[in-house]
């Protein structure tokens, strides 16, 4: 009997197993194995170089352009994203007019959280591309609501501007993420016991310091959940920029997932960018090691 089930397990165990080695694992370990040569990608002949190429990362100053601007993405947009999320799920789900029935939320919020949550269904390339033709200077949605309410002089070129690119790419990025921190920031208050609440209102406190003392305490395994997901967005963002931008103008939005990108298939150099793939692998586990060690803290039992 036990030797029939180890054979049962086995045989719907291992295949799986055999092919996450074979198309996951094996990828992550050739990919070592090419940051230590100069493969361009194209002929066979991969001379060695060691760490030749780790030494040009930390010398190649288009690598730290894309880190800085990574590492903005990486303090602004998880804060704001988490901030937004939160103060649109708290008004969704108890932000409405206390009544007979208690605390609520406001009336309609099922049809709120569906408007919210709608980028997620959009993939990521028509995200880049319709917000790409929001922002054009002349056939754009934004420069036209502008110069049809009366405010033409504020029309920009928005993607062509080396000061409001970043930001503009940024935008995009809290802007497509929002709505899936909205509910799943609902759904968790929806487990909080409406009591709390009400307790807390009739001992005068408002709705932000409901939101700071009550709701974020009580959320806090969540929050910290998605802190660590949006930062490891935050350290790719590649899709976007490459989609809206291209890394321009000026270079002024390129980050290191575009870096390693336009590395290997722009430049035909697949031994460095395997090297740069290398750091943004321990770069990432670093930052998502680092982001669980700040945010951990007692949990609060109901």
């Amino acid at each position: 009997m036990r030797h029939g089930k180890r054979l049962f397990i086995a045989t719907f165990l291992v295949p799986p197993l055999v092919l996450y080695a074979l198309f996951v694992v094996s990828p992550y370990v050739q990919v070592f194995q090419l940051a230590t040569t100069d493969w361009g990608g194209l002929s066979p002949e991969a001379h060695f170089v060691g760490v030749d190429n780790l030494r040009r990362l930390f010398a190649d100053h288009y690598v730290w352009n894309a880190l800085r601007n990574n590492a903005i993405l990486l303090v602004v947009m998880p804060v704001v994203t988490i901030v937004l999320g939160l103060f649109f799920a708290s008004m969704l789900m108890v932000g409405g007019r206390r009544g007979r029935a208690g605390v609520r939320g406001v009336r309609g919020s099922a049809v709120y959280r569906l408007v919210y949550f709608f980028p997620q269904v959009l993939s990521v390339a028509i995200i880049g591309v319709l917000w790409k033709e929001m922002y054009a200077p002349n056939s754009g949605l934004i420069n036209g609501a502008l110069r049809a309410v009366g405010l033409g002089s504020l029309a920009h070129p928005w993607l062509g501007d080396p000061n409001l690119a970043f930001w503009c790419v940024l935008a995009v990025m809290v802007w497509s993420n929002v709505g899936f921190y909205v509910v799943l920031f609902g759904a968790g208050m929806q487990s909080i016991p409406r009591d709390i609440y009400e307790a807390a209102l009739l001992d005068g406190a408002g709705r932000a310091a409901t939101l700071a003392r009550i709701t974020l305490p009580l959320l806090w395994d969540t929050v910290q959940v998605a802190w660590v997901y949006l930062a490891i967005v935050a350290l790719d963002g590649f899709a976007l920029v490459q989609i809206i931008t291209e890394g321009g103008p000026g270079l002024r939005t390129d980050v290191i997932g575009l870096r390693l990108y336009s590395t290997a298939f722009g430049e035909a150099k697949f031994g460095y960018a395997s090297a740069i793939g290398v750091a943004m692998l321990f770069l990432t586990l670093s930052v998502a090691v680092l982001a669980l060690r700040l945010t951990k803290r007692d949990r609060v039992e109901l």
